[in-house]
């Protein structure tokens, strides 16, 4: 759609605010969100778009390069690329859902190519698909947005939803932080992609994402899936933020004393530097990358090298201190439950694409990286913004709903004192950047910070609504304490070691649940355990 015909109607507003109606509204301006504002404009939808940062150049994905789970339509390729991940995530994965991301994976990245993305091709002349350049991969699908008629409101980050007098999603309002004013966009579905929470851990490109679009979905009563799966740390240089770890497999580990750290590698070793960080620094060097290797580094991803090159270190013959830094949902696979294949949530109305929404499906309980992050964005995007568009036209031109909003902390008036948003955001650090809290869990542990989380939601619950200059920071800090509970209540569940999701008291896989761990709720945290698909499958059947 390049015409204005399917634009967003500005109606009248309040002094100080502005106000839309729109069919579909997205929250989040990353792959995920553009994906989903270009298929609901294309089923003919008047769509807004609101991010948080600058649509295009914010999030996870616009500041690096990223794989994409991008298979040729050869049964035996695609089989081979199911099967070598289902290990990896304790066979939790679903094939139907796997073969479905891999066919529109692999149709949208060719759109790509028709809209002028300049894949890079091989020795033979051939388009290399598998891969994309996050800025200009994120500078088309802005381009795109634009060009579908979507109005798209910058630096505008959502704070609540709105609900009709049925329950049913019916818009959001948030902040245009440029303009110091508040929006207010009254739509027929809302998709939220707004990604997942990396808790500020100072993660490239993570540090806006926060769980807001968790926070006001369950405000409405959606509910979560495979939280205790959320829980990757990357390797990073102790004084920077790039957490591109491929690198690290031509890297040597070692302790302060110059003495190797035994079995610490990229992949399969990184529980060794997360116990070696424990009891002091650890170093790397990429050693064992040859002259030719260092430079395709040089070429494929260039950022990796920016905090080396301003603190004048060669990361190839210098050692350098490294940390692990948490990337939460970002990297893990937990998010809001989708229960149909347009990715609508639990919530009429109420659709998830990205890293908001659960990953398990295609990665089970192993991250999904780059690559098949990738994948799921452009896919549920895709899904997500048709499935939206198709439920707006349930209403009709002319629907009459009347709203009222659905956020609770930091905007409830009591005579309570107010909560300080950077102390709280500091409280949870502290619960969920630990190794061994999160990286290593221990019921005796998990208990003990979920006493503290809990402690803490009982006082932001009881506080005053925040003022103008802190409610966006408010809401970020609950966001956060928020997801670290759901976090720990299902890492509780799931007494096993699968996946990522480490126990130390119970350090094996158990077979017998091979099962999904939903989540949900506010001032009480609940929790209950669903069917592997294959079994619901196999119970339907019967």
């Amino acid at each position: 759609m390049t015409s204005q015909a399917h634009r967003a109607e500005r109606v009248s507003a309040p002094t100080g605010s502005v106000e839309f109606d729109a069919d579909v509204l997205v929250l989040g301006g990353g792959p995920a969100g553009t994906w989903a504002a270009v298929s609901a404009a294309e089923r003919g939808a008047r769509v807004v778009l609101a991010d948080k940062g600058f649509c295009g150049t914010s999030g996870a994905t616009a500041a690096a390069g990223t794989g994409v789970w991008y298979v040729d339509p050869e049964p035996a390729q695609r089989e081979a690329a199911m099967a070598n991940r289902e290990k990896l995530g304790g066979h939790l994965q679903d094939r139907r859902w796997m073969a479905r991301v891999l066919d529109r994976t692999y149709q949208q990245s060719n759109r790509l190519a028709d809209w002028g993305y300049p894949y890079p091709v091989d020795d033979r002349g051939r388009s290399q698909r598998n891969s994309l350049q996050g800025p200009e991969y994120m500078r088309l699908m802005r381009k795109r947005t634009k060009q579908a008629g979507v109005t798209i409101l910058d630096h505008s980050p959502a704070l609540e939803l709105l609900v009709d007098d049925g329950g049913a999603v019916a818009g959001a309002s948030g902040v245009r932080r440029q303009k110091h004013d508040r929006w207010t966009v009254r739509a027929k579905a809302v998709v939220i992609a707004t990604g997942g929470c990396a808790f500020l851990s100072k993660t490239l490109g993570s540090n806006v994402l926060t769980g807001d679009g968790y926070l006001m979905a369950a405000e409405v009563g959606a509910d979560f899936s495979s939280m205790e799966f959320s829980n990757p740390y990357a390797i990073s240089p102790a004084f920077g933020s790039v957490t591109k770890t491929l690198f690290y497999g031509w890297a040597t580990f070692t302790y302060e004393d110059g003495s190797v750290v035994p079995g610490a590698a990229s992949k399969g070793g990184r529980s060794a530097i997360a116990r070696a960080l424990l009891q002091g620094a650890v170093y790397a060097r990429l050693d064992k990358a040859d002259e030719d290797v260092q430079a395709q580094m040089r070429v494929s991803q260039p950022n990796f090298f920016l905090p080396f090159d301003r603190t004048g270190i060669d990361p190839f013959n210098d050692r350098f201190p490294v940390t692990l830094r948490l990337e939460g949902t970002v990297r893990g696979t937990g998010g809001l439950r989708i229960v149909d294949d347009h990715c609508a949530t639990s919530v009429a109305g109420l659709y998830a694409a990205g890293d908001a929404a659960t990953r398990e499906l295609i990665c089970g309980g192993f991250t999904g990286g780059g690559s098949h992050n990738a994948a799921w964005a452009i896919s549920s995007g895709t899904w997500a913004g048709q499935g939206a568009a198709e439920y707006a036209k349930q209403f009709g031109a002319a629907a009459s709903r009347k709203f009222s909003s659905a956020g609770t902390v930091a905007f409830r008036s009591r005579p309570q004192r107010a909560f300080a948003p950077s102390v709280l955001a500091k409280a949870v650090q502290a619960e969920v950047f630990p190794y061994e809290l999160n990286y290593f869990r221990d019921a005796t542990r998990l208990h003990g910070a979920l006493a503290r989380l809990d402690t803490a939601w009982l006082d932001v619950s009881d506080a005053d609504a925040a003022g103008a200059t802190d409610i966006l920071r408010a809401r970020e800090s609950a966001a956060m304490l928020a997801t670290a509970r759901w976090m720990y209540r299902s890492a509780l569940v799931r007494q096993e070691s699968r996946g990522m999701h480490r126990r130390d008291d119970f350090p094996d896989q158990d077979e017998r649940q091979r099962h999904y761990v939903t989540a949900g709720g506010l001032d009480e945290v609940w929790t209950s355990v669903r069917p592997h698909a294959e079994t619901a499958y196999a119970e339907a059947a019967e």
